[in-house]
């Protein structure tokens, strides 16, 4: 599991958010930065993606995945596809550690270095040490609420951050 953080995205009525919490944690016990942000827009503003892993592998990952995004124009699920398969086969970038999370209006991606792309089946993903926090929270506010995206994340990460040692309730968050 990777430790040092908690992202998760959420779609719903037509909207998409993802928020990430601002802690960066090195080893087991000390905490180097409470206010770093892990995601962000791409692609003119229309797609979102966190992260969680290794802060320089993680920005080595959006710099390709950018790059995927501008090769096909935008298209979320080839450029994520194709990110997947360079990660898997690249012996440089199969040592990278971390995840990616990406939304755009239609889909919602988690994308590993072992090659998954995943796109979850109830409009929710999270990733992180946090993430079990995250999405079990989200997923019981968007069953039980009418809250929008965005106030999903916004509670899903204060539970998530008053849980786990790893996630800080420095909150950052972007929507579509």
């Amino acid at each position: 599991m990777l430790t040092g953080t908690t992202v998760i995205c959420v779609k719903r009525d037509g909207q998409v958010a993802i928020g990430g919490d601002g802690q960066v944690t090195f080893g087991n016990n000390t905490i180097m930065k409470a206010h770093a942000c892990k995601i962000r827009k791409l692609y003119e503003g229309r797609i979102l993606a966190g992260f969680a892993g290794s802060v320089a592998d993680s920005l080595t990952l959006f710099d390709k995945f950018e790059r995927k995004l501008e090769e096909y124009r935008g298209n979320l699920e080839r450029a994520a596809v194709e990110l997947a398969r360079d990660w898997r086969m690249d012996r440089v970038l199969r040592r990278l550690e971390a995840l990616l999370v990406v939304a755009d209006q239609k889909h919602l991606l988690i994308i590993s270095g072992s090659g998954e792309v995943i796109e979850p089946d109830d409009g929710i993903a999270a990733v992180g040490s946090g993430s079990p926090y995250a999405l079990a929270a989200a997923r019981a506010l968007v069953n039980h609420t009418s809250l929008k995206a965005e106030q999903v994340v916004q509670s899903a990460l204060e539970i998530a951050a008053s849980i786990c040692i790893y996630t800080n309730d420095h909150i950052t968050i972007e929507k579509l």
